[in-house]
């Protein structure tokens, strides 16, 4: 078996405003923003000087003015209403650049949604008046994607929206924007996890050895597609956890362990009780686009550290994407494996955790034990 990698479909945009504004929710760290002049303070407050009557944002380059003649607005209106006009400079008033480029990126990617033909390169950066180059710059930093693999995903996602309900295979590719049943086809295995038709039929077709077994943890179930381990599910019901297993793959082919899959079984377990050793067992990683960014940013926490939702957003180079980490980390059914336990708040504190929060606090007290 080998490990597999799903190609891109729409990256989230998901922002988190009210973790932004809370970032700097008292004087000592809006004074310390515009001293770094953070342009990620943009938009959660603005700063006023009473000696020259005029209010910025953070991220002014103009020349710093002293403490005791700042005052923080929370928005323009108020900074307005207290006698204060905008800066010429950094122009508050108006949409910051980096409102600008999303913008501009979110009409690109609405283009490519919803366009039966994708869009070109030049059409999509003329249509949002920016050049070719500078538009697929911006584009990639804020989704994460080229322009084309972002245009590749949305075909892939209304594929799999039509397969389910086309009379045939061949009319949900074309009804999915796809202009050679033979280029898709090349690549069909990448975009599904399965092959179309067995996609169409919930999996029908497809053969999934799983087992459960025991741990200090109490039950872990571990399956299997050709591919590579494709569920680890944890709980203390192993029924509940086999009809979760089914529910995925209503349609396919559910094969109870044979002895050639006790090892696989026994690696799992061994790997939640001592999560630190790892897994050495090839992965089948179903997600889209932005899931498996951030699920690849997990496997790459060392055990026994943490990391914040903020922070792996801003590793994946989508600092406001907090939420849509949080929500891929939902997402994970590789338990462990694909350590979404290593993800706390920007406190510290534990959040939510799908296998239960008990079942997060030991197994990071155990990472740390054995680092």
């Amino acid at each position: 078996m080998t490990a597999m990698k799903l190609p891109p479909t729409p990256a989230t945009t998901a922002t988190s405003d009210s973790q932004t504004q809370n970032a700097w929710d008292d004087d000592a760290s809006r004074w310390q923003a515009v001293m770094e002049r953070n342009h990620l303070a943009d938009g959660a407050f603005i700063y006023a000087v009473r000696t020259t009557g005029v209010f910025c944002r953070p991220s002014c380059p103009a020349r710093r003015a002293k403490r005791a003649n700042v005052r923080f607005f929370a928005t323009v209106g108020q900074a307005e209403k207290a006698g204060y006009r905008p800066c010429r400079r950094c122009r508050p008033d108006e949409p910051s650049l980096d409102e600008r480029r999303e913008r501009a990126v979110a009409q690109a990617c609405h283009m490519l949604e919803t366009a039966v033909e994708a869009p070109s390169l030049d059409g999509l950066a003329e249509s949002v008046g920016l050049s070719r180059y500078h538009f697929h710059r911006i584009f990639k930093t804020q989704t994460g994607l080229t322009p084309k693999a972002y245009a590749a995903g949305c075909r892939a996602r209304r594929l799999r929206a039509e397969l389910p309900h086309s009379p045939s295979v061949t009319q949900a590719i074309y009804a999915a924007g796809f202009n050679s049943g033979g280029r898709f086809y090349a690549s069909s295995y990448a975009q599904l996890g399965m092959t179309p038709t067995a996609y169409r039929t919930g999996g029908a077709g497809e053969t999934i050895h799983f087992a459960i077994g025991q741990s200090s943890l109490g039950a872990v179930l571990a399956a299997a597609s050709e591919k590579g381990v494709c569920a680890i599910l944890l709980g203390d019901d192993p029924d509940a956890l086999a009809r979760d297993l089914q529910d995925r793959f209503p349609q396919a082919t559910l094969l109870g362990a044979d002895s050639a899959f006790d090892r696989w079984v026994a690696e799992v377990v061994g790997m939640v009780d001592n999560p630190s050793c790892g897994l050495r067992l090839p992965l089948d990683i179903r997600g889209t686009a932005f899931q498996i960014k951030v699920w690849e940013a997990l496997r790459e926490i060392p055990p026994g550290s943490t990391a914040s939702y903020t922070e792996i957003a801003r590793r994946i180079g989508q600092p406001k994407a907090a939420r849509a980490v949080a929500a891929a980390c939902a997402a994970n059914r590789l338990a462990v494996a694909i350590p979404c336990h290593r993800v706390v708040r920007t406190d510290q504190s534990l959040s939510g955790y799908r296998w239960g929060v008990d079942r997060k606090a030991e197994l990071l007290r155990r990472e740390r034990n054995s680092v």
